[in-house]
C-alpha cells in the first residue's frame, strides 16, 4: 500500500492492535513513512464496527490443512500472541469523519491495495468522489 501510495501526497496512517514498540517495528519492517499507530484497547476498531470474525472463518478447513502439512514437513509452528480474531479494515477519512470503509468478513477479505489507493488519490483530488 504504502508503495502505491508515494508520491501522492496522500498520507498512509496504519493502526494496529499491538503495543507501541511492535507496531514500530512493523512500520519500520514495511518501510511506512506515515503515522503508525497503538490502539490497544481497540477503540478505532470498535468505532468502525471491525470486530472478531467467527473461528470457522478464521480457522477454516484449509487453514487447518496448512498448518497440519507445515507441521509433517518439520516446520516450528508458534503459538500465536495476537488475537487472529480481530478483523482489520480499510477507511479513507478527511476532516476527521471516515468517508469510506472496507470492513472485512474475514481475515483474508481485504480491500485490494490498489483499489485503496486508487480511491485514495482520486479523494484527495476531487473530495466530491467520496
Amino acid at each position: 500500500m504504502q508503495r502505491l501510495l508515494d508520491g501522492t501526497g496522500v498520507p498512509l496512517v496504519t493502526v494496529g492492535f499491538s503495543p507501541p514498540d511492535a507496531m514500530a517495528g512493523l512500520g519500520r519492517y514495511l518501510g511506512l513513512t506515515g503515522a503508525v499507530l497503538s490502539d490497544e484497547a481497540r477503540a478505532l476498531y470498535g468505532a468502525l464496527g471491525l470486530g472478531r470474525a467467527p473461528i470457522w472463518r478464521v480457522y477454516s478447513p484449509g487453514t487447518v490443512a496448512y498448518y497440519a502439512r507445515a507441521k509433517l514437513t518439520g516446520a516450528t509452528l508458534r503459538q500465536p500472541v495476537e488475537d487472529t480474531r480481530q478483523l482489520g479494515g480499510d477507511a479513507l477519512s478527511a476532516d476527521g469523519m471516515v468517508r469510506r470503509l472496507w470492513a472485512p468478513r474475514s481475515p483474508d477479505d481485504r480491500v485490494p491495495a490498489a483499489t485503496f489507493a486508487a480511491a485514495a488519490v482520486a479523494a484527495a483530488a476531487d473530495p466530491a468522489s467520496l
